[in-house]
C-alpha cells in the first residue's frame, strides 16, 4: 500500500464522488455537503446505485466460481461491506485483490481493503485510471500477469469526460492483461430514465463533479475486441449467470462481462 494520505488533503467543503455514491449505498462516511448532492437527486439514484452494487456481487462472485483468483479493482471507492475481496476469497480464499483509487478519502479506509483471508491477499494502490502505466506497474508487482487477471471497472468511467479519451485508457489496461484474463464494467446511463437525464447532470454539475453518462452505443466500444460472456452488455438488473434472476426493473448502469481472447 502506498503511503501519504493526510487528512488535510480531504476537502469536505465540496461534494466528492466516492462519498456521494457512500450516501446513495446507505453508507456513513459522507459529510453534509455530500448528503445534499444525494437530496437533490431523484430517488431513484439511490435504487440504482443498490442495483448497480449488486451487480458487482453477481460478477465477482461467477468470476470466482469459473476459478480466476486475482483481480485489479480500479476505483475502488469507499469500502462498503461485503467488499470484492471478501466475495471472491469467500469462494477461492487464496485470491488476491489488488484496489487502485486516486481519492485521498478512499486512502484513508483503505485499511478495511487490507483485512484478507489469511490465505489470499490484498493490496492497495494510490492511483489515477488516468494514468494506466502506473496502475499497471504496480499491480505487476502484486498480481502475477501470466495468468488471467479480471479488471474491476465499476461506476467509474462516467466520470471520466470525453476529452480525456474513456476508451484508450480502458484500452491501454485490457491490453496489458493476458489471454483468459476477463473485464468487468459497469457504466452510468440515462437511457432507461430519459426523463431524469437533465436533473440528475444538473445536480452533479452543481456539486462539480463532471458527469458523462453514455447511451448502449457509447458503452459498447469499451468491450471492443473482447468477447462478453451471457447475457452480454444489459442493464444491471439483467446480469445474472446463476441462482434467482433479479427483478428487471429499469437501471441507471449498463455493465457486462468480457473475456480477454
Amino acid at each position: 500500500m502506498t503511503a501519504g494520505a493526510r487528512e488535510d488533503r480531504i476537502d469536505t467543503s465540496r461534494p466528492h464522488p466516492a462519498r456521494v455514491y457512500d450516501c446513495l449505498l446507505g453508507g456513513r462516511d459522507h459529510h453534509p455537503v455530500d448528503r445534499v448532492v444525494v437530496e437533490r437527486l431523484p430517488p431513484e439514484a439511490r435504487h440504482n446505485a443498490l442495483r448497480n452494487r449488486a451487480f458487482m456481487h453477481r460478477a465477482a462472485a461467477w468470476l470466482a466460481g469459473t476459478g480466476v483468483d486475482q483481480y485489479l479493482d480500479i476505483g475502488t471507492g469507499i469500502p462498503t461491506e461485503p467488499n470484492l475481496h471478501q466475495i471472491v476469497q469467500g469462494i477461492l480464499p487464496s485470491a488476491r485483490v489488488a484496489y487502485a483509487d486516486n481519492d485521498p478519502i478512499v486512502l484513508r479506509h483503505a485499511r478495511a481493503l487490507l483485512v484478507s483471508h489469511p490465505a489470499g491477499a490484498t493490496d492497495y494502490i494510490e492511483a489515477d485510471v488516468r494514468r494506466p502505466a502506473l496502475i499497471l506497474d504496480h499491480a505487476r508487482t502484486f498480481l502475477d500477469f501470466s495468468r488471467p487477471v479480471a479488471l474491476s471497472m465499476i461506476a467509474l468511467l462516467h466520470f471520466i469526460g470525453d476529452d480525456e479519451d474513456p476508451y484508450g485508457l480502458t484500452r491501454t489496461l485490457v491490453d496489458a492483461l493476458p489471454s483468459g484474463s476477463h473485464l468487468v464494467l459497469s457504466h452510468g446511463t440515462t437511457d432507461e430514465h430519459p426523463h431524469l437525464a437533465k436533473s440528475v447532470t444538473d445536480t452533479y454539475r452543481k456539486g462539480e463533479i463532471p458527469l458523462r453518462m453514455r447511451t448502449r452505443a457509447e458503452v459498447e466500444p469499451f468491450f471492443q475486441g473482447l468477447e462478453l460472456v451471457a447475457p452480454g452488455l444489459v442493464t444491471a438488473t439483467r446480469w445474472y449467470r446463476s441462482g434467482p434472476a433479479p427483478a428487471e426493473e429499469p437501471s441507471g448502469f449498463y455493465v457486462g462481462v468480457a473475456r480477454v481472447p
